[in-house]
C-alpha cells in the first residue's frame, strides 16, 4: 500500500483551505458596506461628543453621569457594528454550508454572482454523464438480423482503440455473442472502419464514409438523426456495400444528475 498524497497535500486539505479562504474573501457588496462605514463612524463619534456635552451642560444633576451613560447609549447604539460584519459572517455561513452539502464556492464574489444567475452551461461527459459509453441502441433493415449486425460490427471493432468500439465490443458480450476475427481492418479518421469479416465485407461509420464507398444509407438517415437529437452517436453498417443497420452509443447519465442540477 502506498500513500501518494499525504497532509495538506491531500484532496480533503485542499478543500478545508479552499472553504477558508473562500470565507475570508471579500464580497463587492462589502466593500459598500465599508464606504458607508466609513463615513457613519465619524458621525456616530460627533453625535457621541455633542451628546456628552449637552447633558454635561444642560443636564440634570449629576451632569457627568447622565453625560457619560447618555455618551455611551448613543454610542453602542448607533454604531455601526452590524453593517461591517452582517456581509463577512453571511459569507462565512454561506460557504460553510454548502461545503457540508457538497458545494464548494471559490471566493465571495463568485456567491454574490451566483444570485443573479439564470443559465448554468455545464460540459455533458463525465460530469453530468459516468464518462463510460454504452451501446444503446441496434436496429436494421427488414430482413437483417440484430444479433448478425452487432457480431459483424463487434468484431471488426475489436480492432479498434476507440472509446465507442469498446463500448460495441463490451455490448455485444453482454448479449453472449460470439464474436469472429477480422481481415484487412482498415481506419478511416473521423469516418469509420472497413474490414472483412467472415468472408464478409463489413463497412461501419457515418455517412461521410458511406457517401465516400458510395453505399446508400437513406433509409435509415431520419432514425439517425432522431437518435442523435437523444444524444446517441449513431454508426451505420454495411455489409457487402448494402446497408444492413444502425448502432447507438451513448454516455449514461449519473443516477445523482437530476438532484445535482435541480
Amino acid at each position: 500500500m502506498r500513500a501518494e498524497r499525504v497532509g495538506n497535500e491531500t484532496l480533503l486539505a485542499q478543500i478545508v483551505r479552499m472553504v477558508s479562504e473562500a470565507q475570508r474573501s471579500r464580497a463587492p457588496i462589502q466593500k459598500l458596506a465599508d464606504v458607508v462605514s466609513s463615513y457613519f463612524v465619524p458621525t456616530v463619534a460627533a453625535v457621541v461628543v455633542i451628546t456628552f456635552i449637552i447633558w454635561a451642560l444642560v443636564g440634570p444633576e449629576p451632569r457627568m453621569a447622565y453625560a457619560l451613560v447618555n455618551a455611551v447609549a448613543v454610542f453602542i447604539i448607533a454604531c455601526p457594528c452590524a453593517l461591517g460584519l452582517a456581509t463577512p459572517m453571511s459569507i462565512m455561513v454561506g460557504t460553510g454550508r454548502g461545503a457540508a452539502a457538497g458545494v464548494l464556492i471559490k471566493n465571495a464574489e463568485a456567491l454574490e454572482v451566483l444570485e443573479k444567475v439564470d443559465t448554468a452551461v455545464v460540459d455533458k461527459t463525465g460530469t453530468l454523464t459516468e464518462g463510460k459509453p454504452k451501446l444503446v441502441t441496434v436496429e436494421t433493415v427488414p430482413g437483417a438480423s440484430e444479433s448478425e449486425v452487432l457480431r459483424l460490427a463487434a468484431s471488426l471493432e475489436r480492432a479498434s482503440e476507440h472509446p465507442l468500439a469498446s463500448a460495441i465490443v463490451a455490448g455485444a458480450y453482454a448479449r453472449q455473442l460470439q464474436l469472429a476475427k477480422d481481415q484487412g481492418f482498415q481506419s478511416y479518421t473521423g469516418k469509420g472502419i472497413f474490414g472483412v469479416v467472415e468472408g464478409q465485407r463489413v463497412a461501419l461509420g457515418n455517412l461521410k464514409l458511406f457517401d465516400d464507398m458510395k453505399i446508400d444509407a437513406a433509409a435509415l438517415r431520419d432514425r439517425a438523426e432522431a437518435l442523435r437529437s437523444e444524444g446517441q452517436t449513431v454508426m451505420f453498417v454495411a455489409i457487402e456495400k448494402q446497408l444492413a443497420g444502425l448502432i447507438g452509443v451513448a454516455d449514461p447519465i449519473k443516477s445523482s444528475t437530476a438532484d445535482a442540477i435541480e
